[in-house]
């Protein structure tokens, strides 16, 4: 049976962190990979069990290439820390571990939590993401933002999700936002102009946003406002 590291990037994560830890007991080892904490994040990390390693932040993706080089394992799960991995995708991950043969990498759903409840439309469930992977043959994609796994092979597919605490209040989502738009290195005032309306749509109707209530309404309002900011700076 392949050993399994759990890897997560952090900065001022105390509210989160040990959550995310205390899901990823199952793995064999938990690797925190900070980047100037000012609050308990590390503190915590290390009273409950993960290696903790600092280090100047990079981005998204070559910060987490940095955390899976600091495993000890081949392969390897990213998670971030507003991420909980449930028990039966706990298990799933162990069954999988235990017969993994062909496959080097496994796509994982993601539940995701706006404004404390669950959000299955809007194009956000199952929100499918390769975490799972053997890093001798894949690795992040090392953009600013929206980072990804890149992998050339044959994929599998996990059938549990894990849960993302995406936002706990609509201030927050916008601070975030306002952030990752500034990300952005390609200015178009043209998509500036006519994309916002369109994610509205594409979300709120085609993707059913109208099912989660004022949830979704919200939430298709403020992509299309995160599409105009992206593409006007």
């Amino acid at each position: 049976m392949d050993r399994l590291s759990i890897v997560i990037i952090t900065k001022n994560e105390e509210g989160f962190i040990l959550d995310a830890i205390s899901s990823a007991q199952f793995a064999d080892e938990i690797i925190v990979l900070d980047s100037g904490s000012e609050d308990k994040t590390c503190e915590i990390a290390e009273q409950n069990g993960a290696k903790v390693y600092s280090n100047k932040w990079l981005g998204f993706g070559a910060q987490k290439n940095k955390a899976v080089s600091l495993a000890e394992n081949d392969w390897v799960f990213v998670l971030d820390a507003d991420e909980r991995i449930t028990k039966a995708l706990a298990d799933e991950i162990t069954q999988t571990m235990a017969q993994v043969k062909r496959l080097n990498g496994f796509y994982v759903a993601r539940l995701n939590y706006f404004f404390g409840k669950e959000v299955k439309h809007c194009g956000l469930y199952p929100d499918y993401s390769i975490r799972l992977f053997n890093r001798k043959v894949a690795s992040f994609n090392e953009v600013a933002v929206h980072e990804s796994v890149q992998y050339g092979g044959e994929l599998g597919r996990l059938e549990n999700h894990m849960e993302h605490l995406a936002y706990q209040d609509i201030s927050e989502f916008i601070a975030k936002q306002n952030k990752y738009s500034s990300l952005n290195k390609k200015p178009n005032k043209f998509k500036a102009l006519f994309s916002p309306f369109w994610t509205f749509i594409k979300l709120y109707l085609i993707k059913r946003g109208f099912m989660d209530g004022w949830r979704g309404f919200v939430i298709s309002a403020l992509y299309a406002q995160y599409t105009f900011w992206k593409y006007i700076k």
